[in-house]
């Protein structure tokens, strides 16, 4: 990889910066930093062994990636413009700002800039999930995939779904640790300890994932072959049929896809 640089260092900016070491997809002096807060600079240069900040116009000249990391509310425009001018005609800017479109971008940055529009995701220290990547008409998988696989999978998208990616996919750890919870509680309740509970519901989950990898087959044909007539698997779908489980996850998903779609209606006003 050659060099990135990273404009705002918050949590996920440190996120990625951390698994891209970890999996050696970036090396520390290949890194970057610039943030409102020094003390934050500071914190990740020592804790990752970056390099020491240079000049700001110096590292964009150098970059083949500018991620920008910023909040949605801060002054887009303004970063814009005060880094446009630096920005080399190989630099690719990757942004990991919500809500924020690729046409209120490529305005900001100019026409003609490659610009990836990245929806990181959250398992970003376990080489696991998908990120949601919208690419605009100048930016290609080979200016930004080598970056994007250093903390995790990669699912290309059109604008128009990046919402619902958002909803579903970023925010479906959420419902799985919830699930993990809820079931490890099932367990307690019905007399096992809460470390035995826990170890239980953790292997069950990671062999019903690789069975159903290593299968090809579809959940309810695996729920067929486990379950006998009249047996004790099939008493218990009974009773979670008769609950609210799949309907209640169906709306959650389709509540947090809505609640995307209002922060990204509230950020372009």
């Amino acid at each position: 990889m050659a060099n990135v640089h990273f404009i705002g260092a918050g949590q996920m900016a440190e996120a990625i910066i951390r698994a891209s070491l970890a999996t050696g997809k970036l090396r520390a002096e290949e890194i970057s930093l610039e943030d409102i807060d020094a003390g934050r600079i500071a914190l990740l240069t020592e804790r990752y062994g970056l390099v020491q900040e240079r000049q700001s116009e110096h590292v964009l000249r150098e970059a083949s990636l500018v991620v920008l990391g910023i909040r949605p509310q801060d002054d887009l425009v303004g970063v814009a413009a005060r880094i446009q001018p630096h920005l080399s005609a190989g630099t690719t800017v990757v942004s990991l700002i919500a809500g924020v479109t690729l046409l209120k971008l490529e305005a900001a940055l100019g026409a003609g800039k490659p610009i990836a529009r990245v929806i990181p995701n959250t398992l970003t220290d376990t080489g696991f999930g998908y990120s949601g990547v919208v690419l605009n008409a100048q930016a290609t998988p080979e200016q930004v995939e080598p970056f994007l696989t250093g903390f995790g999978r990669v699912l290309y998208l059109s604008e128009r779904l990046i919402d619902i990616f958002t909803g579903f996919g970023v925010a479906g750890p959420n419902y799985i640790y919830y699930f993990i919870e809820s079931l490890t509680d099932a367990g307690v309740l019905a007399g096992l300890s809460r470390a035995q509970a826990s170890e239980v519901v953790l292997e069950n989950l990671q062999g019903a994932v690789e069975m159903l990898r290593l299968s090809q087959k579809h959940p309810r044909q695996l729920l067929d072959i486990n379950n006998s007539p009249a047996g004790v698997g099939i008493h218990g779908l009974y009773e979670l049929n008769n609950s609210d489980f799949a309907a209640g996850l169906q709306r959650s998903v389709l509540a947090a896809v809505k609640r995307t779609r209002e922060l990204g209606e509230a950020h372009s006003e």
